[in-house]
């Protein structure tokens, strides 16, 4: 008996601690990692950009510069780090599902497709599209920490909320426990007592 309800304690925890792995519900919320911004900002706004299209030149600085574990890869120019940054805040970035934004302006950007797990390239595209963000607040301060692809060049939605949202900015992430998870509670609370 003692065993199970020390089974029993450890799944509540371990359902209730899910929470604090999960992504923030809704964009300008505390984030849970530290460096998020930080990477974001190494990943996808680095100085020497190639300025040419030439699938020799990104091979060569994505060598050069780290990134071949990452088949698809999209750069912005450093001179846009302003631009990107207001993309998570009210006049630069429209809510679009959970923590991302998508910027009420189109960018330019270069996006690289290479061979997985190589440095192969196998197309190097300039776009033109709207970003979709992943916003969270580091330090008081709203900032990217995750490109999201736009395949199908979505637009912001002119009815959704403003990125930056006072009724949501701040707000500790929302924890919502699935069908499965509270049947499993149900099921050992049944069995253990």
């Amino acid at each position: 008996m003692a065993a199970l309800r020390g089974f029993f304690t450890l799944a509540i925890c371990l359902l209730l601690g899910h929470q604090t792995f999960a992504q923030n519900s809704a964009p300008c919320q505390r984030s849970k990692w530290n460096n998020g911004y930080s990477n974001f900002v190494k990943r996808h706004i680095r100085p020497g950009l190639p300025t040419s299209l030439d699938n020799n030149e990104w091979e060569k600085y994505i060598k050069d510069h780290g990134g071949c574990s990452r088949p698809t890869q999209s750069f912005l120019h450093p001179s846009e780090l302003e631009r990107v940054k207001a993309v998570c805040t009210k006049t630069g970035g429209r809510m679009y599902h959970e923590n991302l934004c998508i910027s009420e302006q189109p960018f330019r950007f270069v996006t690289v497709r290479s061979e997985p797990g190589t440095c192969g390239i196998k197309s190097v595209v300039p776009e033109n599209k709207h970003l979709i963000l992943a916003c969270e607040v580091l330090e008081n301060q709203c900032l990217p920490v995750h490109f999201e692809g736009n395949p199908k060049n979505l637009k912001p939605d002119n009815n959704a909320k403003d990125c930056q949202d006072p009724q949501t900015r701040g707000h500790a992430s929302s924890f919502t426990m699935s069908w499965f998870q509270l049947l499993f509670v149900l099921l050992i609370m049944i069995h253990v007592f």
